[in-house]
């Protein structure tokens, strides 16, 4: 699944480190997350919603020219 997860840690100027402790995950989980390896939990996407003040609908997409 395609997200935008990296580009909006970024925006903020967090790591992934950072971003994971605000989840209460593990930095190897966000990168997984990241790169497309692992799909987030229904609760952990909209965790990731909330945080981002956006929906999960703009953070991932199952089209993959969704982002392009």
């Amino acid at each position: 699944m395609k997200n935008r997860l990296r580009v909006l840690r970024a925006e903020r100027g967090w790591s992934q480190a950072d971003l994971a402790a605000r989840l209460q995950v593990s930095r190897q989980s966000v990168n997984a997350i990241e790169t497309g390896r692992f799909d987030p939990s229904l609760p952990l996407a909209f965790k990731l919603a909330r945080l981002f003040g956006t929906t999960i609908e703009f953070i991932f997409a199952d089209d993959p020219s969704a982002f392009q």
